[in-house]
C-alpha cells in the first residue's frame, strides 16, 4: 500500500510538472489575435489552472489559489482586481446558501423531506433522480436564479443520498450520492432553459436579441423550449443511470423504512417548523426579488440570521461546517474574477470575433451548427453564464445573421445553450457549487459526466432545430 501511495504521489508530481510546462509554453506563445499581452498572460494562467484540474494534478481549490498568487506576483492584475471576486453578491449568496442548506439538514427538515420523497418514490434510485429533476422544474418559473434554486435542491439531494446509504467518501459516494448530485445539476441546466424566468441571463439574452428584431417573452419562450426541454428532462436521469450507474439501484425496502422513520420522528419539531418557515420565506423573497428590488445574497444572510437567532443553527455549527463552504467560496471567487477580467480586457470578445471570421463563408446551416458548437465549447473558459452571454451572444448572433441564419432560430439556440452548457465544468455555473462541494461529486466526475450531458443536451437541441425554427417564427 505504501508503494502504491508513493507511486501515486510521484505520478501527481509528474502531472504538476506537465501542467506547469504547458502554462509556460502558453505564456510565451505569440499572441494569436488582437489582445494585450496582459490579457494573453491572464488567459495562460487561467487555462493552466483548468488543465491542472483536468489532469488531476491539483484540486480545484489549490489550482485557483496558485492562479491568484500568479496573477498578482507576475503583475498581470493589481491586488485590488485580483481580490474583486470575493465581494461579488452572487458569490456571497453561495456562501450563505451553503450554510443555510446545512441548517436544513441539522434541523431534521431535510431528513423529513427525504423520507417523504423516499416513501413515495423510493423503490429505485432512478425514480429519486426523476423526483429531483421534477421538483427543480416546477420551481423554475418562480425563482429567477438557478443559484437560488440550487440552494433549495441541495439539502434535499444531500439528505436523500445519506438516507439511501451513501456517504461523501470515496468508498460510499457512488452508492447513490454521486448519481443524485449529478442528476440534480444536470437537470438544472434544462429547468433553467425551459422557463424565461428560470435563469437571470435569459432576459438579458432577450434584450440583446431584440436588437436583431427577435421578440422573446415568457409565453413564446416556454413554447419554443418545450419540445427539446421535455425530451432532455426525460433523457438526462436515464442516460446518467445507464452510463454511470449507482451501485444501489433498487431499494424496495426504502418506502417501508421511510414510513417507520417518519413515525419515529413524530410531528414536526419547533426547529423543523422554524426552518421550514424560514426557508419558505426565503423562497418567496427570492421569487419576488426583482419586484421588491431585494438582493439575493441579503435574503440568504437574512435567513441565516433568523436561524441563528432562533437557535436552529448555532455559531458552533457554523464553525464546524464552514470548511467546505469556505473552500468553495474561495475557488469560485478566484475563477470568476479571472473570467470577468478576461472579458473586461476584451479577450473573450476578440476570441469570438476571431473564430467568427473562419466560418462566415459557409452556408447558413453549417454556420448555425458551428456557432452553436463553438459557443458551447468556449464555456470551458468561463465561470459565469451571464458573462459568457454578454461577451459572445451578440457577436455570434451578428455573424449568424450575416450568414443568412434565421435570427430567431440562432437567438433562441444561443439562449438555450447559455443554460444547457452549465454542467460542462464544476465552475461553469454558480448553481453547481453547492453540489461540487458536497463530497459526493469530485471535480473529475463533473468534467467527465458533464461533458457527456452537455453533448447530449446539444444533440437534443440541434435535432429539435425544425421545431425551434417553426415555433420561433410564429
Amino acid at each position: 500500500m505504501e508503494g502504491l501511495s508513493d507511486n501515486y504521489r510521484r505520478l501527481r508530481w509528474i502531472k504538476r510538472g506537465i501542467t506547469l510546462a504547458l502554462g509556460v509554453v502558453i505564456w510565451h506563445l505569440p499572441i494569436p489575435f488582437d489582445v494585450t499581452p496582459d490579457a494573453w498572460h491572464l488567459f495562460a494562467i487561467f487555462i493552466t489552472a483548468i488543465i491542472g484540474v483536468l489532469l488531476e494534478a491539483l484540486s480545484i481549490f489549490t489550482a485557483s489559489v496558485l492562479a491568484l498568487v500568479a496573477v498578482v506576483l507576475l503583475g498581470v492584475l493589481t491586488p485590488e482586481q485580483a481580490y474583486s471576486g470575493f465581494s461579488e453578491s452572487f458569490i456571497l449568496l453561495i456562501l450563505a446558501a451553503f450554510l443555510v442548506a446545512k441548517g436544513v439538514i441539522k434541523s431534521g427538515l431535510g431528513r423529513r423531506i427525504a423520507f417523504l420523497l423516499i416513501r413515495r418514490f423510493g423503490k429505485s434510485t432512478l425514480n429519486l433522480g426523476y423526483c429531483i429533476v421534477a421538483t427543480d422544474t416546477l420551481l423554475g418559473p418562480a425563482i429567477p436564479s438557478n443559484t437560488a434554486r440550487s440552494g433549495i435542491l441541495y439539502p434535499i439531494a444531500h439528505a436523500l443520498s445519506l438516507d439511501t446509504g451513501s456517504l461523501p467518501t470515496p468508498a460510499d459516494r457512488k452508492k447513490t450520492g454521486t448519481y443524485l448530485m449529478m442528476t440534480a445539476i444536470s437537470g438544472h441546466t434544462i429547468s433553467s432553459a425551459l422557463w424565461f424566468t428560470g435563469m437571470a441571463a435569459n432576459p438579458v439574452g432577450a434584450g440583446l436579441a431584440a436588437q436583431f428584431g427577435v421578440n422573446m417573452n415568457f409565453g413564446n419562450w416556454v413554447f419554443v423550449a418545450s419540445v427539446p426541454c421535455i425530451i432532455a428532462l426525460i433523457a438526462i436521469p436515464l442516460v446518467l443511470y445507464k452510463l454511470f450507474p449507482p451501485e444501489v439501484k433498487y431499494t424496495p425496502e426504502a418506502p417501508e423504512m421511510a414510513r417507520k422513520a417518519l413515525q419515529e420522528m413524530g410531528p414536526m419539531s419547533r426547529r423543523e417548523r422554524m426552518m421550514g418557515v424560514t426557508f419558505f420565506g426565503m423562497i418567496l423573497l427570492w421569487a419576488f426579488s426583482p419586484l421588491l428590488q431585494i438582493d439575493l445574497a441579503i435574503v440568504a444572510f437574512l435567513g441565516l440570521s433568523v436561524l441563528i437567532l432562533a437557535n436552529v443553527y448555532t455559531l458552533e455549527d457554523i464553525r464546524q461546517g464552514a470548511g467546505d463552504a469556505l473552500e468553495t467560496y474561495v475557488w469560485f471567487a478566484i475563477l470568476y474574477m479571472m473570467s470577468t477580467a478576461l472579458n473586461d480586457m476584451g479577450f473573450m470578445t476578440s476570441l469570438g470575433a476571431e473564430i467568427a471570421t473562419y466560418i462566415s463563408g459557409y452556408n447558413w446551416v453549417t454556420v448555425y451548427v458551428l456557432l452553436t458548437v463553438l459557443y458551447v465549447l468556449i464555456h470551458y473558459l468561463f465561470v459565469s453564464q451571464t458573462a459568457h452571454l454578454l461577451a459572445l451572444y451578440a457577436v455570434f448572433l451578428q455573424v449568424a445573421v450575416n450568414a443568412q441564419v434565421p435570427a430567431a432560430l440562432m437567438a433562441f439556440m444561443l439562449s438555450f445553450a447559455t443554460n444547457y452548457f452549465a454542467v460542462v465544468t464544476p465552475q461553469a455555473s454558480s448553481s453547481n457549487v453547492l453540489f461540487a462541494g458536497s463530497g459526493f461529486l469530485p471535480s473529475e466526475d463533473i468534467y467527465k459526466q458533464g461533458a457527456i450531458i452537455t453533448v447530449l443536451n446539444m444533440a437534443i437541441f440541434l435535432l429539435a432545430t425544425p421545431w425551434i425554427l417553426w415555433a420561433s417564427s410564429l
